[in-house]
């Protein structure tokens, strides 16, 4: 799998172009009202329990539009944080302050929002499993969004369409004999994993022995989950995906598999709530 690597300038050009969008083509034409020399300390402040990540997007953020600034980070990025409680400070000109107001509570909602709900997911399938997320992420911020299911204690699947053989019922369906195509795969392997979905036991048998990595069982009711692992676990890595939620996933987790993937962590994870105050 590519590697998600956080770096400080992806960072900084990240929080560069979020700028850029709060501000062309003149700026924060309200924060120009104040005065230059008001100094304030304010508080970044959960609004509900939850778990913090995006710590160092805010940094950066205030650090472009301001050097002076001081930022104090009061919370470990990844650690679990209540509500009423202050992740960090910013102290200098309250009008830099404001202008990056917005793009650093977005920036730390959205990725403390994953982070959290997928911390949700972890918890309840405890050790034995992963919780893994999907390419199902915003456009453009899939490296975001990825790092913030790792805060959360999540695991990567692959990143893109280069990293692995992921052969499911649509690529089965152009063609009768699907086996042909998972040999073709192994035969141009080279280093890169190969998975294979099916959503029923007859799909399963037909495959068993050839020399692929994962097996993934795509909407299986967990009575057919536990049949599909037995017959599996000696040959393969196993995962089970679609319609996964919180109610249902120590069920799924419970069959055996040692992976499930949730789409939900991040492409529908609920913003947390925090807050900018004096």
């Amino acid at each position: 799998m590519s590697k998600i690597i956080l770096s400080k300038n992806f960072i900084v050009n990240t929080c560069k172009l979020a700028l850029n969008e709060d501000l062309f083509p003149i700026g924060d034409i309200t924060s120009s009202l104040l005065k230059n020399n008001i100094k304030k300390k304010l508080k970044l402040i959960s609004n509900q329990n939850g778990v913090i990540g995006g710590l160092e997007f805010a940094k950066q953020t205030f650090k472009l539009i301001d050097k002076k600034l001081k930022f104090k980070v009061k919370k470990k990025e990844g650690s679990s944080i209540k509500k009423g409680d202050v992740v960090a400070t910013i102290e200098g000109n309250i009008k830099n302050i404001l202008i990056g107001e917005r793009v650093v509570l977005n920036f730390l909602s959205h990725i403390s929002g994953i982070a959290t709900i997928t911390n949700k997911f972890v918890k309840k399938v405890g050790k034995k499993c992963k919780i893994c997320c999907t390419r199902k992420t915003i456009p453009n911020l899939r490296v975001i969004q990825k790092y913030a299911v790792k805060v959360g204690g999540g695991t990567n699947h692959r990143f893109n369409l280069s990293d692995e053989y992921l052969i499911k019922d649509n690529h089965i369906a152009t063609s009768e004999n699907f086996v042909n195509i998972i040999k073709k795969a192994i035969k141009n392997k080279k280093k890169k994993k190969i998975t294979i979905e099916v959503d029923n036991l007859n799909q399963l048998k037909k495959i068993i022995g050839l020399r692929f990595d994962r097996v993934l069982f795509d909407n299986m009711s967990p009575k057919n989950l536990i049949k599909a692992v037995k017959i599996s676990k000696k040959f393969y890595e196993t995962e089970a995906s679609g319609g996964v939620t919180l109610k249902n996933v120590k069920k799924i987790a419970m069959t055996g598999v040692n992976r499930i993937s949730v789409g939900a962590i991040t492409h529908s994870a609920p913003a947390i709530n925090i807050k900018l105050e004096l």
